[in-house]
This record gives structure tokens, C-alpha cells and sequence, in this order.
């Protein structure tokens, strides 16, 4: 399935600012997170469409996924 990614801040050092990635049907976000190996514990926001969510929520082909740092800026 497809899942557009988007990075914000320092998770995008390295690596992209929004990406379509393709991952198995029924992954957790915490699973993307470990793939990306972004450092968990400055994980500050997780949306899926724009929506709060979790860790240990399930996607679905077609989500889009933010993933942004707990401090942005300066």
C-alpha cells in the first residue's frame, strides 16, 4: 500500500520533506518511524490525515502520515 510520508524539521535532515512510500497492508506508524530510524524521543506530533494519532495506530493505503519533532525553530 501507499502512504505519502511527511517530515517537519529536523526529521527531514538526511532524509525527505514528503515522499509516497510503499508499505505492507496493516503497518503501525511505529513501524514506519523505526524504518525512517527517527529518534523516538523527541517524537512530538503524529497526524494521519490531518488527525492526532498514535504510535500504535494502524494506516491504510492512501493515509498520509506527518510525523513532527517535539521543538522546531529557534
Amino acid at each position: 500500500m501507499k502512504i505519502t510520508v511527511k517530515l517537519v524539521g529536523v526529521f527531514c535532515i538526511g532524509r525527505f520533506k514528503k515522499e509516497i512510500q510503499e508499505y505492507p497492508s496493516g503497518i503501525h506508524v511505529v513501524e514506519v518511524i523505526d524504518a525512517l530510524q527517527l529518534p523516538k524521543d523527541i517524537l512530538g506530533i503524529i497526524l494521519i490525515n490531518g488527525v492526532h494519532a498514535g504510535e500504535e495506530d494502524i494506516l491504510k493505503d492512501g493515509d498520509d502520515l506527518s510525523l513532527l519533532p517535539m521543538l522546531d525553530g529557534g
